[in-house]
Protein backbone atom coordinates (compact mmCIF):
# COMPACT_ATOMS: atom_id res chain seq x y z
CA UNK A 1 0.00 0.00 0.00
CA UNK A 2 2.87 2.38 0.80
CA UNK A 3 4.43 1.65 -2.56
CA UNK A 4 1.18 2.57 -4.33
CA UNK A 5 1.01 5.84 -2.36
CA UNK A 6 4.58 6.76 -3.32
CA UNK A 7 3.93 5.97 -6.98
CA UNK A 8 0.76 8.09 -6.99
CA UNK A 9 2.56 10.95 -5.20
CA UNK A 10 5.34 10.77 -7.79
CA UNK A 11 2.83 10.88 -10.66
CA UNK A 12 1.06 13.87 -9.06
CA UNK A 13 4.35 15.73 -8.66
CA UNK A 14 5.30 14.96 -12.27
CA UNK A 15 1.94 16.32 -13.48
CA UNK A 16 2.38 19.49 -11.40
CA UNK A 17 5.88 20.03 -12.77
CA UNK A 18 4.68 19.53 -16.35
CA UNK A 19 1.70 21.84 -15.84
CA UNK A 20 4.02 24.51 -14.40
CA UNK A 21 6.48 24.08 -17.28
CA UNK A 22 3.63 24.51 -19.80
CA UNK A 23 2.62 27.79 -18.16
CA UNK A 24 -0.43 26.53 -16.33
CA UNK A 25 0.12 28.75 -13.31
CA UNK A 26 0.97 31.98 -15.14
CA UNK A 27 -1.72 34.61 -14.70
CA UNK A 28 -3.14 36.24 -17.83
CA UNK A 29 -3.09 40.04 -18.17
CA UNK A 30 -6.60 41.46 -18.50
CA UNK A 31 -7.44 45.04 -19.51
CA UNK A 32 -10.21 46.99 -21.22
CA UNK A 33 -9.08 48.59 -24.48
CA UNK A 34 -10.57 49.87 -27.71
CA UNK A 35 -10.77 47.24 -30.43
CA UNK A 36 -8.53 48.02 -33.38
CA UNK A 37 -9.75 47.09 -36.85
CA UNK A 38 -8.42 43.68 -37.84
CA UNK A 39 -8.33 41.87 -41.16
CA UNK A 40 -8.72 38.12 -41.10
CA UNK A 41 -8.03 35.92 -44.12
CA UNK A 42 -9.45 32.45 -43.75
CA UNK A 43 -12.35 30.08 -44.14
CA UNK A 44 -15.75 30.00 -42.45
CA UNK A 45 -16.69 27.04 -40.28
CA UNK A 46 -20.04 25.99 -38.89
CA UNK A 47 -20.52 22.73 -37.06
CA UNK A 48 -19.49 20.67 -34.07
CA UNK A 49 -16.24 21.41 -32.25
CA UNK A 50 -15.51 17.71 -32.81
CA UNK A 51 -15.79 18.03 -36.61
CA UNK A 52 -12.60 17.10 -38.46
CA UNK A 53 -13.15 20.06 -40.81
CA UNK A 54 -12.40 22.40 -37.91
CA UNK A 55 -9.03 20.74 -37.35
CA UNK A 56 -8.30 20.90 -41.08
CA UNK A 57 -9.08 24.64 -41.11
CA UNK A 58 -6.59 25.24 -38.28
CA UNK A 59 -3.97 23.07 -39.98
CA UNK A 60 -4.44 24.90 -43.28
CA UNK A 61 -4.03 28.28 -41.54
CA UNK A 62 -0.83 27.09 -39.86
CA UNK A 63 0.48 25.90 -43.23
CA UNK A 64 -0.40 29.24 -44.88
CA UNK A 65 1.66 31.09 -42.26
CA UNK A 66 4.50 28.57 -42.24
CA UNK A 67 4.84 28.60 -46.03
CA UNK A 68 4.55 32.41 -46.06
CA UNK A 69 1.51 32.42 -48.35
CA UNK A 70 0.30 35.25 -46.11
CA UNK A 71 2.11 37.60 -43.77
CA UNK A 72 0.42 37.56 -40.37
CA UNK A 73 -0.37 35.45 -37.34
CA UNK A 74 -2.79 32.62 -36.70
CA UNK A 75 -6.12 34.06 -35.68
CA UNK A 76 -9.81 33.25 -35.53
CA UNK A 77 -13.16 34.92 -35.04
CA UNK A 78 -15.87 33.08 -33.14
CA UNK A 79 -19.48 34.15 -33.48
CA UNK A 80 -20.82 32.10 -30.59
CA UNK A 81 -19.71 30.24 -27.48
CA UNK A 82 -19.95 26.46 -28.02
CA UNK A 83 -20.13 25.93 -24.25
CA UNK A 84 -23.51 27.70 -24.20
CA UNK A 85 -24.79 26.70 -27.64
CA UNK A 86 -24.72 22.92 -27.45
CA UNK A 87 -21.36 22.13 -29.09
CA UNK A 88 -22.26 24.09 -32.22
CA UNK A 89 -19.58 26.49 -33.39
CA UNK A 90 -19.74 29.34 -35.90
CA UNK A 91 -16.27 30.61 -36.67
CA UNK A 92 -13.87 32.07 -39.19
CA UNK A 93 -10.48 30.35 -39.00
CA UNK A 94 -7.34 31.76 -40.55
CA UNK A 95 -4.68 34.42 -40.36
CA UNK A 96 -4.82 37.98 -39.05
CA UNK A 97 -3.11 40.02 -41.74
CA UNK A 98 -1.75 43.57 -41.41
CA UNK A 99 -3.10 44.79 -44.76
CA UNK A 100 -6.46 44.12 -46.43
CA UNK A 101 -4.86 44.39 -49.88
CA UNK A 102 -3.36 40.90 -49.89
CA UNK A 103 -3.45 38.13 -52.43
CA UNK A 104 -5.46 35.40 -50.77
CA UNK A 105 -4.59 31.72 -51.00
CA UNK A 106 -7.07 29.59 -52.93
CA UNK A 107 -10.27 29.04 -50.95
CA UNK A 108 -9.60 31.92 -48.55
CA UNK A 109 -11.72 35.03 -48.12
CA UNK A 110 -11.10 38.25 -46.20
CA UNK A 111 -13.23 39.53 -43.35
CA UNK A 112 -12.93 42.80 -41.48
CA UNK A 113 -13.44 43.10 -37.73
CA UNK A 114 -14.41 46.73 -37.27
CA UNK A 115 -12.65 48.58 -34.48
CA UNK A 116 -13.93 51.22 -32.11
CA UNK A 117 -15.71 49.11 -29.49
CA UNK A 118 -14.50 48.61 -25.94
CA UNK A 119 -13.25 45.06 -25.43
CA UNK A 120 -11.93 42.89 -22.65
CA UNK A 121 -8.37 42.21 -23.82
CA UNK A 122 -6.63 39.14 -22.40
CA UNK A 123 -3.02 38.12 -23.00
CA UNK A 124 -1.49 34.93 -21.67
CA UNK A 125 1.79 33.10 -21.91
CA UNK A 126 1.45 29.31 -21.89
CA UNK A 127 1.59 26.28 -24.12
CA UNK A 128 -0.90 26.37 -27.01
CA UNK A 129 -2.77 23.45 -25.46
CA UNK A 130 -3.54 25.54 -22.36
CA UNK A 131 -3.97 28.99 -23.93
CA UNK A 132 -7.62 28.91 -25.07
CA UNK A 133 -8.85 27.80 -21.65
CA UNK A 134 -6.74 30.41 -19.85
CA UNK A 135 -7.81 33.22 -22.17
CA UNK A 136 -11.55 32.57 -22.04
CA UNK A 137 -11.64 31.83 -18.32
CA UNK A 138 -9.80 35.08 -17.58
CA UNK A 139 -12.15 37.11 -19.81
CA UNK A 140 -15.29 35.63 -18.26
CA UNK A 141 -13.95 35.96 -14.70
CA UNK A 142 -13.01 39.60 -15.31
CA UNK A 143 -16.44 40.37 -16.78
CA UNK A 144 -18.13 38.78 -13.76
CA UNK A 145 -15.93 40.68 -11.30
CA UNK A 146 -16.49 44.02 -13.08
CA UNK A 147 -20.21 43.37 -13.78
CA UNK A 148 -19.69 43.59 -17.53
CA UNK A 149 -21.85 41.91 -20.14
CA UNK A 150 -19.89 40.49 -23.06
CA UNK A 151 -21.01 39.96 -26.63
CA UNK A 152 -20.96 36.49 -28.17
CA UNK A 153 -18.11 37.53 -30.45
CA UNK A 154 -14.51 36.55 -29.83
CA UNK A 155 -11.32 37.40 -31.68
CA UNK A 156 -8.25 35.39 -30.76
CA UNK A 157 -4.77 35.30 -32.18
CA UNK A 158 -1.35 33.93 -31.40
CA UNK A 159 1.35 36.56 -32.09
CA UNK A 160 4.24 34.39 -30.92
CA UNK A 161 4.84 30.83 -29.85
CA UNK A 162 3.20 30.23 -26.46
CA UNK A 163 1.48 33.64 -26.42
CA UNK A 164 -2.22 34.07 -27.00
CA UNK A 165 -4.54 37.08 -27.13
CA UNK A 166 -8.32 37.23 -26.86
CA UNK A 167 -10.60 40.23 -27.29
CA UNK A 168 -14.31 40.16 -26.44
CA UNK A 169 -16.50 43.23 -27.03
CA UNK A 170 -18.38 44.65 -24.05
CA UNK A 171 -22.12 45.08 -24.60
CA UNK A 172 -22.96 48.79 -24.59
Amino acid sequence: MKKFFYVMAGVAILILVLYTYLGGFTAPDVTVVELETKYVAGVPFEGSVEDEALGRAFQRAAKVVEQKELEGVLGSVYYNNPDTSGDSLRAFIGVIVPDPNVTLPEGYELRTVQGGKKVVHVEANANIALLPGKLYEAAFDYADTENLKLEDFYVEWFPEEDIGVLEVPIKQ
